[in-house]
């Protein structure tokens, strides 16, 4: 039970990512609260993590607005007398080059993933130093070391989480609160569409990204946040964990090659 007692706020919490984490965090004795846009979702989640027997309530909360950022953090405080552990999740974003994309929709994504988390911490923070201390983990992306073609508000957002996270753990350290990224690849989940499973072409080009020759699962990203949430973690901080199956770790060159194998062993999926 690494997480006792311990009062837990996750956006995006609903499904996915931050849906296992829920879980995750209730199994190990975490009280949680779901901050959501997705009501319909976000209370089916809640009422599995209660007829688990644990102790679980949803918010609706558009990360996007900074009234309803500091109505969570007030509401899960209110709820549970504190706040132990913060977990920014939640994320919009739009593909597109910077001549592409309209500047609305780059202030919304940068607004969902980068802001969210400042005001998050902004929040957060005074209730976890009355508390003894606290974590603060956003879930960024490999997107955040790596660039992906057309994809410039993601990319440039999830690498501002990583330095986001970096000098937040160098200002609230001395109070007791560590604040870690984590850095995701490919996380296959229910709230995704999921048809390219039944394709085994499919499956074994994306498995050739992979050195491990598996995407990963809301388990997998649920299990590094448990880490960084919990006691163990008490020494790390400002860190970005990297939980990709390999995939960041490999030379081009290499991959390349695997690639162009594993094409010519399907000739017939590119006549």
């Amino acid at each position: 039970m690494r997480l006792d007692g311990k009062v837990v706020v996750i956006t995006g919490g609903a499904q996915g990512i931050g849906r296992g984490i829920a879980h995750r965090y209730a199994e190990e004795g975490g009280r949680v609260v779901v901050a959501d846009v997705k009501e319909e979702r976000g209370q089916a989640t809640t009422d599995e993590l209660t007829a688990k027997g644990a102790q679980a309530l949803f918010i609706h909360t558009d990360v996007t607005d900074a009234t309803q950022i500091q109505a969570m953090i007030d509401f899960a405080v209110e709820r549970y007398g504190r706040l132990d552990v913060l977990v920014n999740n939640a994320y919009w974003s739009k593909g597109g080059t910077a001549v592409e994309l309209e500047l609305e929709d780059w202030n919304k994504a940068m607004a969902a993933m980068v802001t969210a988390s400042y005001l998050g911490a902004k929040h957060a923070v005074p209730h976890m130093e009355r508390a003894g201390g606290g974590s603060i983990i956003s879930i960024s992306s490999v997107h955040g070391i790596l660039a992906a073609a057309r994809s410039v508000a993601y990319e440039t957002a999830k690498g501002a989480l990583i330095l986001l996270v970096k000098q937040m753990a160098v200002d609230f350290g001395p109070l007791n609160v560590r604040v870690n990224a984590i850095c995701p690849g490919l996380i296959v989940h229910e709230g995704q569409n999921t048809a390219w499973q039944q394709d085994p072409f499919q499956v074994g080009r994306r498995q050739m990204d992979y050195p491990l020759r598996r995407w990963g699962t809301p388990q997998d990203i649920a299990n590094a946040a448990l880490y960084l949430a919990s006691d163990e973690a008490s020494f790390v901080t400002g860190h970005a964990l990297v939980v990709d199956g390999g995939m960041t770790v490999q030379l081009q060159d290499s991959h390349s090659q695997r690639v162009v194998e594993f094409l010519r062993q399907h000739r017939d999926r590119l006549a």
